[in-house]
């Protein structure tokens, strides 16, 4: 409504009546009357509780098509208009009320003519009023404010602020205005009326009797937020500039400090302040584009550069990662807003020097290293050529292309100056990387050192690298990276004796069969956790992690259970683990019993039955020895491990948990900054002109098959291995357990990989 001129509000008649009873409902409306007979609704009356929403929901519904220029609320609908293309705001409000009125006939709506209003310049709208120039109290409201009598007891002072606080976003420093009253609420106070008190109660009834006239909010203007604290009371401001230039506030809000919130320290109560500031105003900053914060505190400024910072900044600054703005720094006698919201005299408004807060916008992440890909094609005289030919392709441009460029031409695109590649028909398409020695290196380290990639071996970073990038040669790039990789060599352990697999039966449904268990004797976190409970899909093989103390409970494994498995998967059919006590107590088969799941028992003695849990283990084990240089303590970082776990591709299935799951990979932030949905990064993997849900059940049936297919293959390759330890003549030192987080190995060691199926070409 920003940018309207005249405005018109219909009232609907009869609108809970106009909606028919479910048949099976009908008698649950039944009515005894004094006459002794029962009386059914056969229409929706207003007495059920879901009445009101359901017919909100079907207004909504079925004015969708007008909702641009005619918003609705339950039985209120609001008609407002511009003049635009050279028509006056009358003539176009005249098109959208036909327009309007011809939707209701349509669908049988109808309005009480007695209460609606039409062509005005200022309309009434949920216990205001809007108009051109903005939003104001309703007088009706204001006269009542100012003619409510002295209080005289609590009843009295919760329904006068109960009014108050509902117009409280026309008053600055409302807060601060109305703390002595609201201290007459607090437990086991006694009841005395003040002088503070009653000049409190006059200070509210004056500000809304001198409320301003708010800015209807423009989305298509830019938004700045004044925020400020002080000893008790923390406020803000929501301002846009109108089309004149003038300073106009669109929405205040504040609220007392709590107990524990005046004890922080100046600095901290700024920052809150903000953080308020951007949580009260969400609707209108996420996703509205870069903005302004305003605060009288100027080491806002540099709040994310200290080494050193608190675990309550820590989380503020997460929260405030969702949103894109900058912190400007106006010195107290010049901020005049934030004076007015906390109770300080008024001073002449000045800007003041700027400084934007090193803080990342997750509303519109984009990476450098896609910038940087688009840049380094100048550099390369292919990539150079075949973007030419891919821009505008004819017979012509392919004969001028290099004789090496020629075949394979067809097979190159180009989307938003990236250069895409697809091996053959159908298959992924991928961003071509050119020939830039340091960009290949960079890309490789995001898919092997960082911690969403977790140091895979030399398939598994092959397979996830080839997903998203192209370059020729690839394979061999990856191999002499993950040969070279430092942390590779001193943590993946040599090959060593186990016994004889001893298999079970294949699933063929992700989460119906599953298997759990513990890994022990971790160095205590920061919260003396020293073990990591570990939940794994038989069929997908994803993994879920949470580090536990290690004296956890069966009840608290439970709990667990459910947090971590229940509530995302449902109740599994079968359950694989080993004699742990936490398994076996009868909490546990008491708990299954009633929920009908068959509590599979492995072994005593031999874990080998479920050795999926124990080789997600194993490499659980080396991948938290990998984290130990780039995190502090081993509990930071399994949501990277899990990540890094779920995102690699498993020999069984072909694919990565996560696409077994979702049929989707998960975008990568080295992939942030494309858009296009055909790519595999958070895209789609597959161009197809099948159904998804074909596609999908052709997938798993695929999967099934290769499963059944590699499950006695990985028996006979484990059972070769009992009583041997192979692939092993460098290694120096081995130490199989998980204790610690110290190298696997002293040494360098060589072993044979197991290889994967690679679907590019080299």
């Amino acid at each position: 409504m920003a940018k309207s001129t005249i405005y018109s509000a219909l009232d609907l008649r009869d609108e809970f009546n106009q909606i028919l009873m479910r048949e099976s409902d009908i008698a649950l409306t039944a009515v005894s009357t004094p006459s002794s007979m029962l009386w059914e609704w056969l229409v929706m009356p207003q007495g059920l509780k879901n009445a009101p929403a359901t017919f909100n929901r079907c207004v909504t519904h079925l004015l969708r098509s007008v909702r641009d220029f005619a918003p609705s609320y339950f039985n209120d609908v609001f008609v407002h208009s511009p003049a635009v293309n050279g028509k006056t705001d009358v003539e176009v409000h005249k098109e959208h009320i036909r327009e309007l009125l011809e939707l209701m006939r349509k669908h049988k709506l109808y309005a009480n003519l007695k209460k609606c209003i039409f062509g005005a310049s200022e309309i009434p709208i949920i216990g205001c009023l809007v108009g051109k120039n903005g939003v104001r109290l309703d007088p009706e409201k204001v006269r009542v404010i100012n003619e409510w009598p002295t209080l005289s007891n609590v009843k009295e002072l919760r329904q006068f602020l109960g009014l108050a606080t509902y117009l409280c976003k026309y008053v600055d420093n409302y807060a601060g205005k109305i703390r002595p009253l609201s201290q007459l609420l607090k437990k086991e106070t006694e009841w005395k009326w003040t002088a503070d008190c009653q000049q409190a109660f006059d200070a509210v009834k004056q500000g809304l009797t001198e409320a301003p006239i708010l800015a209807v909010a423009d989305q298509d203007r830019p938004f700045h937020v004044v925020c400020g604290a002080s000893d008790f009371a923390i406020g803000c401001a929501l301002m846009q500039h109108d089309h004149e230039g003038r300073d106009r506030v669109v929405y205040y809000q504040s609220r007392q400090l709590k107990p524990a919130e005046r004890n922080y320290p100046v600095h901290d109560k700024e920052l809150l302040a903000m953080k308020y500031a951007l949580a009260k105003c969400r609707v209108y900053l996420l996703g509205s584009g870069p903005f302004v914060v305003y605060t009288d505190h100027a080491s806002l400024r540099t709040a994310v550069k200290s080494p050193h910072i608190s675990q309550r900044m820590a989380r503020w600054l997460s929260f405030f990662a969702e949103y894109d703005f900058r912190v400007e720094y106006k010195p107290g006698r010049l901020n005049v807003v934030a004076d007015a919201l906390l109770g300080r005299p008024d001073y002449a408004v000045k800007i003041a020097v700027t400084n934007r807060i090193d803080v990342e916008s997750v509303s519109a992440p984009s990476s450098s290293l896609i910038d940087d890909v688009k840049a380094a094609y100048a550099s390369d005289a292919d990539a150079k050529q075949l973007l030419s030919y891919a821009l505008a392709p004819s017979d012509e441009a392919r004969r001028r292309l290099a004789p090496h460029l020629r075949a394979r031409a067809h097979r190159y695109r180009v989307h938003e100056g990236l250069l895409l590649y697809s091996a053959v028909d159908d298959d992924v398409i991928r961003i071509v990387v050119p020939n830039d020695y340091d960009l290949r290196m960079r890309i490789m380290y995001e898919y092997h050192d960082a911690p969403t990639a977790g140091y895979p071996g030399r398939e598994k970073t092959y397979l996830l690298l080839t997903r998203d990038f192209y370059w020729n040669h690839q394979y061999k790039w990856v191999r002499m990276y993950v040969r070279a990789c430092e942390v590779c060599q001193r943590v993946k352990p040599a090959a060593f004796s186990q016994a004889p697999l001893q298999s079970l039966p294949t699933p063929s449904e992700c989460w119906q069969p599953i298997s759990m268990d513990f890994v022990y004797g971790l160095p205590p976190d920061s919260k003396r956790r020293t073990d990591v409970v570990v939940f794994v899909d038989r069929f997908s093989k994803m993994v879920h992690l949470a580090a536990v103390p290690a004296e956890v409970t069966a009840v608290q494994t439970a709990r667990l259970f459910v947090d971590m498995m229940f509530k995302h998967h449902g109740m599994p059919l079968d359950i694989v683990s080993d004699r742990d006590p936490r398994f076996t107590a009868r909490f546990w088969q008491e708990e299954f019993t009633l929920l009908g799941t068959q509590l599979s028992m492995s072994t005593a003695d031999h874990p080998q039955t479920d050795g999926q849990t124990e080789r997600v283990n194993r490499v659980l084990g080396d991948l938290l020895k990998s984290y130990a240089h780039s995190f502090q303590q081993w509990s930071d970082c399994l949501p990277m491990a899990e990540f890094a776990i779920n995102n690699s591709v498993h020999a069984s299935t072909g694919h990565t948990p996560f696409y077994v799951n979702a049929m989707r990979h998960p975008r990568l932030p080295s992939m942030l900054g494309t858009v296009a949905s055909s790519l595999s990064g958070g895209g789609s993997t597959v161009v197809s002109e099948q159904p998804q849900k074909s596609a999908d059940t052709d997938t798993v049936s695929a999967m099934t098959t290769r499963r059944q297919a590699a499950s006695p293959s990985g028996n006979e390759t484990t059972d070769k291995k009992y009583g041997s330890v192979q692939g092993t003549d460098t290694a120096t030192k081995n130490n199989t357990s998980v204790q610690g987080t110290d190298s696997a190995q002293a040494g360098p060691a060589a072993g044979k990989d197991a290889v994967l199926n690679k679907p590019f070409s080299t």
